[in-house]
């Protein structure tokens, strides 16, 4: 029994994502703060996307980590839906604000990938299909 428990777990390792056993996984914060969403690795202070707003405001502040664009313009693409919007850039970070009411967002929603490019520099963004439910009641509370 035990030679196969260790199998089952061997094998779980092996299918899992790289990102999942890297241990980075999305995490929904909400209480009498902002409300968060946040690609991270639990109880680290390693991040490497969060979405932040205030619960009813629709505005959602996107910060990158690791990100090497400058600040300037910044072009978000989700899916077919496109918006140009400013980003500010420092300390290994780029945030830009979106509303979550809008096409970008609502693809972004859909399809769980979110890009936004700067000049010559591109960054990513992408929830698993697990993790969209915690994309989808983020812009739920976010937007009232």
């Amino acid at each position: 029994m035990t030679a196969l428990i260790g199998l089952a777990l061997a094998l779980t390792l092996q299918t899992a994502s790289p990102g999942a056993a890297a241990g980075w996984t999305w995490t929904l914060y909400s209480g009498d703060g902002p409300l968060v969403l946040a690609n991270e690795i639990p109880d680290t202070p390693r991040l490497h996307t969060t979405l932040e707003c205030a619960p009813g405001s629709s505005i959602v502040r996107l910060t990158l980590y690791d990100a090497s664009a400058a600040e300037g313009i910044a072009t978000v693409t989700a899916g077919s839906a496109v918006i140009n919007t400013e980003v500010r850039a420092g300390r290994g970070r780029l945030q830009a604000m979106l509303r979550a009411d809008h096409p970008v967002f609502t693809a972004f929603m859909a399809g769980g990938k979110l890009e936004v490019t700067v000049g010559e520099q591109s960054s990513a963004v992408e929830i698993d299909r697990a993790n969209l439910s915690k994309l989808r009641r983020f812009a739920e509370l976010c937007t009232g």
